[in-house]
């Protein structure tokens, strides 16, 4: 039987069904295999993952975070979770894309600035910490002998990843999502959903806002008002600096990100190599920009 036989049987077998159901896939990840299912009850969204401990993922803990992101009411409704699967609401929403985001700065920091504030409350269990500085150096560890793109330099970008984090500024401790790229955020026409919290964890709030700046490809424009909106006050220039470094690793995270995931894994129409390349592109630039503010990375 094929791939999708087998996780239609999968499916099928999952115990929190109403009658019979019908399932479809849905295309986006990169790292994990999601279905749109329909039963007596609704819609719903079943999510195959495994943990990868290569870059620090545990479905347990994933699957806490989106019960308590419900709860909030920042994510869908869980249905069911067990050992490598997460059944949520389907919500008929849109998927943002990078236009999206770069449209809309002012509700990317009013829900960040919400979910940062109120998630606290809701999770459960053991503390998780997310820095991106020290999953930088893992993911050296990880790629050290792997032949890498022309033109990568691991040691330099490990140069440039203590430069970053000397730049930031102390900042009181949050909960954050840590994966803000455009497919994460959804928008069902009143109001944002977010979704997909493996890397959500404790940790500093400027990753969030810095990754969703670089992400979508703000403009300076968009930067300012995305930190306006979430610090509700003009930021001073230690935070200044902070977002503009912060938003170089957030960037340096993806290319990272991308180069460990070709060693470890092949999820089907999957470019790993395309996505570092372009990550890599933007860091460059991000840099560039960097230094002409604030002098050269030593």
């Amino acid at each position: 039987m094929g791939m999708d036989g087998a996780a239609l049987d999968r499916i099928r077998a999952l115990p929190c069904w109403q009658g019979g159901v019908t399932a479809e896939p849905l295309k986006g990840g990169l790292s994990n295999e999601s279905w749109k299912v329909t039963d007596g009850a609704g819609a719903w969204v079943v999510r195959f993952g495994v943990d990868f401990p290569w870059h620090h993922v545990s479905r347990t803990h994933e699957a806490m975070v989106a019960l308590a992101a419900a709860e909030a009411g920042f994510g869908p409704r869980v249905l069911w979770s067990g050992p490598g699967v997460l059944v949520t609401q389907f919500l008929g929403a849109r998927t943002w894309t990078e236009a999206d985001m770069r449209a809309a700065p002012d509700r990317i920091g009013a829900i960040l600035a919400r979910f940062h504030r109120q998630m606290p409350a809701h999770v459960s269990g053991a503390p998780a910490i997310f820095w991106v500085f020290h999953t930088h150096r893992d993911y050296a560890r990880t790629l050290a002998g792997t032949p890498l793109p022309p033109g990568v330099d691991l040691a330099r970008l490990m140069e440039v990843n203590a430069a970053l984090e000397a730049a930031q500024a102390p900042m009181p401790i949050i909960f954050g999502h840590n994966d803000l790229l455009p497919g994460n955020f959804l928008d069902d026409g009143e109001r944002l959903w977010l979704i997909d919290f493996e890397y959500a964890c404790f940790g500093t709030a400027m990753f969030d806002i810095a990754g969703a700046a670089g992400n979508a490809g703000m403009a300076p424009d968009g930067e300012d008002r995305l930190l306006l909106s979430y610090f509700g006050a003009e930021p001073g220039p230690d935070l200044r600096r902070s977002f503009a470094a912060m938003t170089c690793a957030a960037l340096l995270r993806e290319a990272l990100w991308e180069l460990v995931s070709a060693r470890h894994m092949a999820a089907p129409g999957a470019d790993y190599g395309a996505h570092a390349t372009d990550y890599l592109g933007r860091l460059s630039s991000a840099l560039d920009l960097y230094q002409s503010r604030y002098g050269k990375l030593t």
